[in-house]
């Protein structure tokens, strides 16, 4: 199961089939329309896919064991919604001892203040525990729309709540949890409003012990927002589900989610128009029960030729969705990998400080013949439309370093070449490079011609810094790429796509198309009317696509 962290709901937890498969198919079951650029999708029934989200990355533990017994309590006995059995304890705010607490009649389904010096601890059990004896931990406000805890109830997950606020109280009732009742060390997190800045606080003061975040409508501490990156690091996935009308809204989770993106976590955006702070969570609570049982999933293991000098974070589009929620009778806005498909993205560190070592983008269903494709432009957190679809089908992305002051090197580029090689990947990859980036591609190109089986170009311009051999001088003019006949004699097949007002089509693309074609090579010219030099929105990558995937095969 390499690459993909798109996951959509699990029969049970633990269980791992081909992610971007259950997507299709989820897309194909549903009563849903995207289009693009504004994609709309409208269900009855709202059912997501959730992906399993710059800081480096590292590949999330393994859950706990696939099964294990499950766990006895102790406390008094009642029961919760739907029949679940509830166990009510003490907490000593000194000593942390924990001891069983019958509960007031007249509390229901609720909690009441606790009595001096204690707090009130609750679990509520599954009639049939997950394996791995997974949790969820409701930060505040219990029994407060709890409809997302009773459907992971369900799906066999325990409940747990202790009251506010976080410290070393909560450090003993986890403990109490997963030590003495061995339930999962890593918990989920349900916070809504305050119990969201719960959720963040004990989260980011305990990285290595959460496996999810959902916070619905939830505030932050600023001390803890720069902390959030301990999370993206350990790879915890985080959702947020708000009200467009939502007084914490710009404040918390629109800085979380740019904080986490940036620092290359997945997190997904949930925002409810015409909503304000309440109500909290979804009438239909299954996105948020599927996105707490994904998180519980084992990560995708690292392809063979990525050692542990390779960090690991996320690759997805932040491009808007637009879902009709039939039983609010709203829509909502979302984005993230919960709502598109997320690939694992690798990026080599190195000794030298601040320099951009190789990055590899892994697809779900790597290609039966490993293909892959060279790009000379860095990746960013910009998604591009025609690598999330070489993906789909199976491509590895890779970009070389860039380690020098002067730009590409040669020996770099030659490098990532014989490690793709080395590692069994095909022996001529496509080349993929925009504006000045595709010159790079071409100088690497016309001194490795056998090496190649395609070029794409987007509004180039055929110069390149790779083509001067030693130490050049660092204010002469990067040479031009004019003797295409090495790629022309090795039949390498290339296709530029040009903006009709770029003022590089014609004396660069136009030129180089007549020479190539007078050599006897096969160049495509596709014009986009109306775009300049950058592109304006997005794009159809289908005609690039097909060009690569039947150049390579």
């Amino acid at each position: 199961m390499a690459g993909a962290c798109l996951r959509a709901p699990l029969p049970h937890v633990g269980l791992k089939k081909g992610r971007l498969r259950r997507f299709a198919d989820f897309m194909k079951n549903a009563s849903s329309q995207i289009t693009r650029p504004s994609k709309l999708l409208a269900v009855a029934a709202v059912a997501f896919s959730v992906c399993g989200f710059v800081g480096a990355i590292h590949a999330a533990d393994p859950p706990a064991p696939t099964q294990s017994s499950a766990p006895a309590f102790d406390g008094g006995k009642s029961t919760w919604h739907d029949d679940f059995v509830r166990y009510d304890f003490l907490m000593d705010k000194e000593t942390f001892e924990v001891t069983p607490f019958t509960r007031p009649d007249n509390e229901r389904f609720g909690v009441g203040a606790p009595p001096a010096g204690k707090l009130r601890c609750i679990v509520v059990v599954p009639k049939n525990p997950a394996p791995g004896n997974p949790w969820s931990w409701q930060a505040c406000y219990w029994d407060h729309r709890p409809q997302a805890e009773v459907e992971l109830l369900r799906r066999g997950f325990h409940i747990a709540f202790i009251t506010p606020d976080p410290g070393k109280q909560w450090d003993a009732w986890y403990a109490f949890l997963t030590e003495k009742h061995g339930l999962s060390k890593k918990p989920a997190f349900d916070g809504m409003s305050k119990g969201g800045v719960n959720a963040y606080q004990w989260a980011t003061a305990n990285p290595d012990k959460v496996s999810a975040i959902y916070a619905d409508n939830p505030a932050i501490r600023q001390e803890d927002i720069p902390k959030l990156v301990e999370l993206a690091k350990r790879d915890v996935p985080l959702l947020n589900v708000c009200g467009s009308l939502d007084f914490v809204l710009e404040k918390n989770t629109k800085v979380i989610e740019n904080v986490y993106h940036q620092a290359g976590g997945r997190i997904s955006i949930m925002i409810k128009e015409g909503t304000a702070h309440h109500p909290h969570s979804l009438q239909d609570p299954k996105p948020i029960a599927d996105f707490v049982e994904q998180s519980q999933a084992a990560p995708a293991a690292r392809p063979a030729f990525v050692d542990d000098t390779f960090v690991k974070s996320s690759y997805y589009s932040v491009e808007n969705s637009y879902i009709y929620l039939q039983k609010e009778d709203t829509y909502a806005t979302c984005r993230g990998p919960q709502f598109s498909p997320c690939y694992d993205r690798y990026d080599k560190t190195n000794r030298s400080w601040g320099t951009t070592g190789m990055a590899v983008l892994v697809p779900e269903n790597p290609a039966a013949r490993k293909l892959w494709v060279l790009r000379a432009d860095r990746i960013d957190r910009t998604t591009s439309e025609v690598d999330l679809a070489l993906l789909a089908k199976g491509y590895y992305i890779v970009v070389p370093p860039l380690l020098a002051g002067r730009g590409p090197q040669r020996e770099d580029w030659d490098a990532v070449y014989q490690l793709m090689t080395d590692a069994g990947f095909s022996k001529k990859p496509a080349l993929e490079g925009v504006g000045a980036g595709a010159g790079e591609a071409y100088a690497w190109a016309v001194e490795n011609a056998g090496k190649v089986s395609c070029i794409y170009g987007e509004n180039p311009v055929l110069r390149g810094t790779m083509v001067t051999k030693g130490n050049p001088d660092e204010n002469a003019k990067v040479p031009h790429i004019d003797d295409l006949s090495p790629l022309a004699k090795a039949g390498v097949s290339i296709l530029h796509v040009c903006g009709s007002l770029d003022p590089w089509l014609d004396r660069e693309t136009r030129v180089a198309e007549k020479k190539y074609k007078e050599l006897g090579g096969n160049f495509t010219v596709i014009i986009r009317e109306g775009e300049g030099h950058f592109a304006v929105g997005p794009r159809n990558p289908k005609p690039v696509v097909s060009f690569i995937v039947e150049k390579t095969n």
